[in-house]
C-alpha cells in the first residue's frame, strides 16, 4: 500500500491510514493469538493507526481495564514495530483511573505507558469530559505536563459538549499550552448530529482531524443485519434496531447500490462516505478476525463520485 494513501492528522504532523484501527475487541472478543493476527495483517496492508482506551476491555467478565494496551504493547514489541505505528489511548474511563482530575490523568498515563510497555503515547485522547466538576483548566494543564515530559505526543478530546470543546482551544492558545489537535466524535450514516453542526464548525475552524467511532453503527453499516436475518454478535440489538427506522432502511438501500456500481463490501461504501466528510481523517473501525479487515482497509483505494456521495447524504438525512 502505497504511503500516498496517508493523510495528515489535524495540526499534528502526523500522517495516518485512512482506516483507523478499533481496539475494543482486543483481549474482549479477540484472544492474543487473534488480536496478534489482526495487527499484523492491517500493518501489512499499510495500515499504522491503532486506537484502544485504558478502559478496554474492563466491562468483560475477569477482566479489570486495560487489556486491550496490554496486548497491543506485547505485539508493538513483539514485532519491533512501535515506532512505525501511531498509537491513540484515552483516559478517563479505567476502574481504578476514574475522571480528569490533573493528578489522575498523570497517573492513569503513568499506567497506559507500563501497560503499552512504550515511553511516549502518540495520541491522548479524554474519554469522557467531566464538564461538572473539573474546570478545563486543570484538564488542559495536566495534558500539557504529559506533552512536556515526552510521556505524550498529542492531546486529543472525544466526548465533550462543543462549549467546553471551545472553552479548552482557547485556554490552550491563551496560555501557550498543548491544545488538542484531534477529536474523536460518534459519528456515522446513521447518527450525523452527534457530530455534524456545533462540534465539526469548530473542529474545521481549530484544525483538528476527526476520527469518528461506531463509524459502521455497531456493525449495521456492514449490510449483514437485514430484515428476518440473524447476527450472531454481541452488538446485534443494537445494530438491528437501525433495521426498524425508516433512515436506516434508506441508507441500506442507498449504500447497496452504491456498492453494486463499485463491486464493493457495503461497509467500504460506509466508510468510504464518512472519510469523505469535512474534517474526517479516519473512521475507526475494528475486526474481530483477520478477514474482516480487507473490506474497512479498502476505503484507502475506493473513489465515489460526487452523485454517489450525495445520494448517500440525502439517504441519511
Amino acid at each position: 500500500m502505497s504511503s500516498s494513501v496517508l493523510r495528515p492528522l489535524g495540526s499534528s504532523g502526523l500522517d495516518v491510514f485512512p482506516l483507523c484501527l478499533g481496539g475494543n475487541v482486543f483481549g474482549f472478543t479477540a484472544d492474543e493469538a487473534a488480536s496478534f493476527e489482526v495487527l499484523d495483517a492491517y500493518v501489512a496492508g499499510g495500515g499504522n493507526f491503532i486506537d484502544t482506551a485504558d478502559s478496554y476491555s474492563a466491562w468483560a467478565p475477569g477482566n479489570k481495564g486495560g487489556e486491550s494496551e496490554t496486548l497491543i504493547g506485547r505485539w508493538a514489541k513483539a514485532r519491533g514495530r512501535r515506532d512505525d505505528v501511531v498509537i491513540a489511548t484515552k483516559v478517563g474511563r479505567h476502574p481504578e483511573f476514574p475522571g480528569l482530575r490533573g493528578d489522575n490523568i498523570k497517573a492513569a498515563a503513568d499506567a497506559s505507558l507500563r501497560r503499552l510497555d512504550t515511553d511516549y503515547i502518540d495520541l491522548y485522547y479524554t474519554h469522557f469530559d467531566d464538564d461538572e466538576t473539573i474546570p478545563v483548566e486543570e484538564i488542559i494543564g495536566a495534558l500539557d505536563e504529559l506533552v512536556k515530559a515526552g510521556k505524550v505526543r498529542h492531546i486529543a478530546v472525544s466526548n465533550i459538549s462543543p462549549e467546553r470543546l471551545q472553552e479548552s482551544l482557547d485556554f490552550s492558545d491563551r496560555e501557550g499550552l498543548a491544545r488538542y489537535v484531534a477529536i474523536q466524535p460518534h459519528y456515522n450514516l446513521v447518527s450525523r448530529d452527534t457530530y455534524e453542526g456545533a462540534r465539526q464548525d469548530i473542529a474545521s475552524r481549530a484544525g483538528l482531524g476527526a476520527a469518528p467511532y461506531w463509524s459502521l453503527a455497531s456493525g449495521f453499516l456492514t449490510g449483514k443485519y437485514r430484515p428476518g436475518v440473524s447476527v450472531d454478535s454481541v452488538r446485534a440489538d443494537k445494530a438491528g434496531g437501525y433495521l426498524e427506522t425508516e433512515r436506516g432502511q434508506r441508507v441500506l438501500t442507498a449504500l447497496d447500490e452504491v456498492a453494486q456500481a463499485h463491486g464493493a463490501e457495503v461497509a467500504t461504501v460506509a466508510l468510504a462516505w464518512l472519510a469523505s466528510r469535512p474534517t474526517v481523517t479516519a473512521p475507526i473501525a475494528s475486526a474481530r478476525t483477520a478477514a474482516q479487515l480487507p473490506a474497512l482497509m479498502a476505503v484507502a483505494e475506493l473513489e465515489l463520485t460526487q452523485a454517489e456521495l450525495a445520494r448517500l447524504t440525502e439517504a441519511s438525512a
